[in-house]
């Protein structure tokens, strides 16, 4: 984990050393600043140092204890815990994608569309939490 935080501190400083670079260089070219640019990059850098900030607040309070694939005497077994339950039959994934594919299509072209999205996404949320509770796979 001491890995991942000095590569999400070193990308912030690198998206930092971007933006100063990016700004200057805009400066001297046309006089002005280019502020799309040097705003994403700026920003860019917060999320870095964020991500960096949570990762590190993550290993002080989990007291120091590495992570088997920063260790070298590990095993393959070593780093293999329980990921969670999966269910790689569910539709309700694709049912969710399309609800705002559908919105995003709807606040471009066809407002009358935006009802279905928002009944899209309710319906999918809806069977996606239920999908254990009927069919063959209730409990």
């Amino acid at each position: 984990m001491k890995s991942q935080i000095g590569l999400w501190w070193l990308l912030a400083v690198f998206f930092f050393v971007c933006f100063a670079g990016y700004t200057v260089w805009n400066l001297l070219d046309g006089g002005h600043v280019e502020w799309i640019g040097s705003v994403a990059l700026l920003f860019s850098m917060f999320m870095a140092a964020m991500i960096a900030f949570f990762v590190q607040r993550i290993h002080k309070s989990q007291q120091g204890v590495e992570l088997p694939e920063d260790r070298l005497d590990v095993g393959i077994d070593d780093g293999e815990q329980e990921q969670g339950e999966f269910s790689p039959w569910s539709w309700w994934p694709l049912v969710l994608a399309a609800a705002p594919a559908v919105g995003m299509i709807s606040l471009a072209t066809a407002h009358f569309l935006i009802p279905v999205a928002a009944g899209l996404l309710v319906l999918g949320l809806v069977g996606w939490v239920y999908e254990y509770y009927r069919g063959n796979f209730a409990r």
